[in-house]
């Protein structure tokens, strides 16, 4: 099926205007993109945070009449500031151009992360099974590589692990397939919790993985703790955080800007005796034993 895309370019206060009358109109899908390369770092838990300059893009049949969806949002955003672009997309079998951009990563001699769809490349490694999803990370951001990387290294088999905001799980799951003998995951987030079970199964790994809300989340000290989450959130939680390690026991941190791991790193030297901060282009991890 031929497709028409529709990029219109406006401020924060009218993109999801201009989202909903693309919808209305008869648009199949709607994303919001950066104008202007001003990233968001720490939405809160819950927040939907636009950019000051924001394309709304819309895709629509390859029959519909572009000037008349033109029209129609130019008189929702009357009066503002706002420029639009109109693209013709080949008839091609996108869900088959997604898939392949995607392909296997090794993140160390014995870690990959493979795609469902994909040859597994070396049988003989610690493959995850982790097909790309939308919100909860699949390896390739250089947070969760630097934590994979981390876990390689420090899993040497029978440690218990906390992963502390588990999104899609990869982190409990690598840890378990690399010998953690139980896994504990916490998330905020319901959809979260229902990623890292499918995953979990996935990997047939479900036996060793026990997940929670917040609110029911466990009292226990164990060997590992890994929290790829956010600055904020690391800031906020430290003593719950620290708290998941034993005396003895190693944490890593992850989601950190290279300008905001020094204060991180700061705040937990309380509780461990930390390495290097490892970098990864502008993200960073903090890592440390917890001292007896």
């Amino acid at each position: 099926m031929a497709w028409i895309q529709i990029r219109y370019t406006t401020d924060k206060k009218n993109a999801e205007l201009i989202a909903d009358s693309m919808l209305e109109l008869g648009a199949f899908s709607v994303t919001f993109l950066d104008a202007e390369d001003t990233p968001i770092y720490e939405p809160k838990p819950g927040d939907f945070l636009l950019w000051d300059s924001t394309i709304t893009m819309g895709l629509f049949d390859a029959e519909t009449d572009p000037e008349q969806i033109i029209g129609e949002l130019k008189k929702l955003n009357s009066g503002q500031q706002g420029s639009y672009k109109v693209e013709q997309l080949e008839d091609k079998d996108w869900i088959r151009e997604w898939m392949d951009s995607f392909s296997p990563i090794q993140f160390a001699d014995k870690l990959w992360v493979c795609p469902s769809w994909c040859e597994i490349p070396d049988p003989s490694a610690v493959n995850i099974i982790l097909d790309p999803g939308l919100a909860f990370g699949t390896g390739t951001h250089a947070t969760t590589s630097l934590c994979l990387k981390w876990l390689a290294d420090e899993v040497k088999g029978g440690e218990t692990l906390v992963d502390f905001g588990c999104g899609s799980g990869i982190l409990a799951v690598a840890g378990l397939k690399l010998g953690c003998s139980k896994a504990i995951g916490i998330d905020i987030d319901p959809q979260a919790i229902d990623a890292s079970t499918a995953n979990a199964e996935r990997n047939a790994v479900q036996n060793q993985l026990e997940l929670f809300l917040p609110e029911q989340q466990p009292t226990l000290e164990v060997d590992l703790v890994v929290a790829n989450i956010l600055a904020g959130p690391l800031r906020e939680l430290k003593e719950i955080i620290a708290g998941y390690v034993r005396p003895g026991g190693k944490i890593a941190l992850s989601g950190l800007l290279a300008s905001q791991a020094e204060e991180i790193a700061q705040l937990y030297s309380e509780w461990f005796e930390l390495d290097p901060i490892a970098q990864e282009g502008d993200w960073c991890r903090v890592s440390g034993t917890k001292r007896s």
